[in-house]
């Protein structure tokens, strides 16, 4: 019978990328075809912090 809990690997964090860990999430209202484009990406959240990034940048260097 398999363990319900996993196996010990499974109970470790994940790789984190960068350098800060990622520890809290955004939630925000965007149209349907906005959403359906984000999900079509290959890796959604990757996208969406990534372009939060480049905006935050180009701000900063204004």
């Amino acid at each position: 019978m398999p363990n319900p809990k996993g196996t010990p690997e499974n109970l470790e964090p994940g790789q984190l990328r960068g350098e800060e860990p990622m520890t809290t999430s955004i939630s925000f209202r965007c149209t349907e075809s906005m959403k359906e484009a984000v999900k079509a990406q290959d890796d959604p959240p990757e996208f969406c912090r990534q372009a939060i990034q480049e905006k935050l940048d180009r701000q900063k260097s204004k």
